[in-house]
Order: C-alpha cells, then sequence, then structure tokens
C-alpha cells in the first residue's frame, strides 16, 4: 500500500491560522511522510486568491526537498501563462538539482480570469505560451545550448536527471489532449472524457498506445476515532475548498468534480468529501486492487491539530494493517 500528501495551502479567514503556522506544518508533515515512505508529495498554483492559496511552489518545494529523502514532488499544476520560460527553467533546473531529481510537472494553462488581468495576459493566447514553456522546459533541461526567440542560449548547471523533470501536460479539451501527445511526456486530464483525444493522437504519431485513463476518481478522505464529530469538525473546511473551486471553474464551465453547493449536507451527499474511522480505511483499501491512501490533511484552511489527528491515525491503525 502507497499513499500520499496533496497542499494547495487556502488558509481562509475563519481559520484563524497564520500563513506561516501553516507552512511549517506542511514541512513538518512532509517530513513526517517521507520517514513513513510516502511516494509523492503534490502542491497546486494559483494566484491572488483571498485565501491565500500558494501561489509560488517552487520555493516550497524546495524546502520539503531539504526535509525529505526519498518522496517524490510533484507541481500540479503549473500555470505556464504567467511564468517567463527561460527564468522558469532555471528555477525547476535548481529545485531538481536541490531534490536529487525527485520532481515532475503538470503544465497547465489556467482558467481564472482574475489571475490573467493580474499579469494582464489575454486568455486567447493560452496555447501558444503552453506551447512555449514545455517546449523550453524540454529543451533545456536537456542540459545543451538551444534556441530561444531568435537567439542561442544555454541554462546552467544542467538538472541532477537526465533529462530533467519529466513534463505532462494538464488539460480538459480536445485540443489540450492533442498538444500534450505533440509536445510532453504525458497528459494528466481534469476530464476523463478527452484522455481518448490523446490516445489517439498518441498513435496517430506513430507512438504505442499508452492505454486507458491512469485517472481514478478524485475524492478526499480523512480521519477520526468518532466519524460523526471528525465529520462536524472538518466539514466546514471541505465546503469552503468545494466553494472556492466551484467559483472559479463556473466562469467558463470548466470541466471539473467541483460545483458549488448550499452546505454541508449537500457537499456530504456528493461523496466527494468522507471522514471515516481508520478501520473503515483499512477495509477499503484492502478491497482496492491497488490500494493508494491520498491525503489533503490542510485542505480548505482544515485546522493544523485537526490534519494532524487525521495523519496519526493513518500511521497507528492503518498503515501497520499493511504491514
Amino acid at each position: 500500500m502507497h499513499f500520499g500528501l496533496h497542499f494547495d495551502f487556502r488558509n481562509p479567514a475563519f481559520a484563524g491560522t497564520a500563513t506561516a503556522d501553516r507552512y511549517a506544518a506542511a514541512l513538518d508533515m512532509a517530513e513526517w511522510a517521507d520517514r513513513l515512505g510516502c511516494v509523492t508529495i503534490t502542491v497546486a498554483e494559483h494566484h491572488g486568491s483571498a485565501d491565500g492559496y500558494l501561489p509560488s511552489p517552487i520555493p516550497m518545494l524546495a524546502a520539503m526537498a531539504a526535509r525529505t529523502t526519498n518522496a517524490r514532488f510533484t507541481i500540479a499544476a503549473l500555470i505556464a501563462p504567467f511564468h517567463d520560460p527561460l527564468r522558469l527553467a532555471e528555477d525547476l533546473i535548481v529545485l531538481d538539482n536541490l531534490s536529487r531529481g525527485r520532481v515532475d510537472l503538470i503544465v497547465a494553462a489556467g482558467y481564472v480570469r482574475e489571475e490573467f488581468a493580474m499579469f494582464d495576459v489575454p486568455m486567447k493566447e493560452r496555447p501558444r505560451r503552453v506551447t512555449e514553456v514545455v517546449s523550453t522546459l524540454k529543451a533545456a533541461f536537456t542540459g545543451e545550448p538551444f534556441d530561444y526567440r531568435g537567439r542561442r542560449v544555454h541554462l546552467t548547471p544542467a538538472p541532477f536527471r537526465p533529462g530533467g523533470p519529466s513534463v505532462s501536460l494538464g488539460g480538459s479539451s480536445e485540443p489540450a489532449a492533442r498538444r500534450a501527445a505533440r509536445i510532453a511526456d504525458g497528459f494528466v486530464p481534469s476530464d476523463p472524457r478527452v484522455w481518448e483525444f490523446y490516445r489517439d493522437e498518441v498513435q496517430r504519431l506513430g507512438r504505442p498506445d499508452p492505454g486507458a485513463s491512469p485517472m481514478g476518481s478524485a475524492g478526499t478522505v480523512a480521519l477520526a476515532e468518532d466519524a460523526e464529530l471528525g465529520w462536524r469538525q472538518m466539514a466546514p473546511f471541505f465546503l469552503h475548498h468545494t466553494n472556492a473551486y466551484g467559483a472559479w471553474q463556473a466562469q467558463d464551465d470548466v470541466a471539473s468534480p467541483y460545483r458549488t453547493v448550499p452546505d454541508v449536507d449537500a457537499l456530504r451527499a456528493t461523496g466527494r468529501f468522507r471522514v471515516l474511522k481508520p478501520a473503515q480505511y483499512v477495509e477499503e483499501l484492502k478491497a482496492a486492487a491497488t490500494p493508494f491512501a491520498h491525503f489533503h490533511p490542510l485542505c480548505g484552511g482544515m485546522p493544523i491539530d485537526v490534519a494532524w489527528s487525521s495523519l496519526r491515525l493513518f500511521e497507528r491503525e492503518v498503515l501497520p494493517a499493511f504491514g
């Protein structure tokens, strides 16, 4: 059985937590998880969010890399249109060396209109900017000189990992899926239905069939000794998480599992957020073909002590069942 952590660092005012304390807790959690065999830690990126959503994933992963040894890191997703391609490549090469090759990227075009206004980037430029970022990163990660905007450049040092971090594309449309097949190392769809366009394009380009979509159903699980009490404690933060994403994604009807809901009862009915007793989770994981426990411990501004309580239950009562 494997497990992973995800962080986006939403910290709404009602959470009553200093951002610095939330960052420090996440670093402690990363070190804890690495010691227990965590295979992947994921961070995300958004900008100008009222709840303090993480705008700079690279320095966060640099700090996590310094506290860990084995866990791999993923930026999911890095929003390409807001980055200078060369500076981004340099920062990622440094991160790749700091982590000794433990970084992977999912690059996305973005969708939040307020972010594009903040950076003064026209949304119609998204495809061009994504393509330039991906092509620049892949060229820079070779460690060799390459052509960039009509001039010859050479970024140093070279990545630690030969070829640098892997670069996949995220997306929810047919053009994004086909673009991923042409320019990236993989595709991570936010809408599983568009996987078949990626699969078709990969084969049209003469490469092996990547098979069925690797994306499973999304959902967040937390643990509590008393599941009902745990739900009452955690539900307001799950609700904030859901409705904050839902408000963003409703702007352009982005294909996503997130839609705003009126209250915690409606949220519970979706089944996307569940609070389980450890024994229930053990039973569920043992029934899975490939058991994987995925935690979003600070979801929606979750209190740090509540987040740790869930993780400690996983350590004491779930992991030993797979020893």
